[in-house]
């Protein structure tokens, strides 16, 4: 057998569960406005979900939606009124950036800082490649 009959053999066999390729989701932001407030209940659920400090996620939104913000318990509160789909696409643009690797799209990385420079570590195919830091 050559090798492309080999593979469609191995992809059927699999079971249907690893034939899934979306087994990274990442919440929907949930909250409200109050007032000029806007404030979202599971950012700390996010956070754990892409698997990244919470503090690092709030600096990158507050700074890509250019507002101020505080973080207390698990929940966001931004001190400006904003959209639930801005914060969800900043969100997106977060996980595509510092989470997903960019050789084989999988989620298993770490962010690895090695001297001056800050690296995006995939667990899964062994791939490196730097990023930019989130200055204050």
């Amino acid at each position: 057998m050559d090798y492309k009959k080999l593979l469609e053999k191995a992809r059927k066999e699999l079971p249907e569960d690893l034939k899934k390729s979306e087994r990274f989701k990442v919440p929907a932001v949930k909250g409200h406005i109050e007032g000029n407030k806007t404030v979202i209940n599971n950012f700390g659920q996010i956070a754990n979900v892409l698997g990244r400090d919470k503090s690092h996620l709030l600096k990158f939104v507050l700074k890509e939606l250019a507002a101020p913000g505080d973080l207390k318990n698990n929940t966001l509160i931004i001190k400006r009124r904003i959209n639930s789909e801005l914060v969800n696409e900043k969100i997106q643009k977060y996980a595509k950036e510092f989470v997903t690797c960019t050789e084989c799209d999988k989620p298993d990385t770490k962010i690895v800082k090695k001297g001056n420079v800050t690296y995006l570590k995939c667990l899964a195919c062994g791939a490196s490649h730097p990023i930019r830091e989130i200055i204050k």
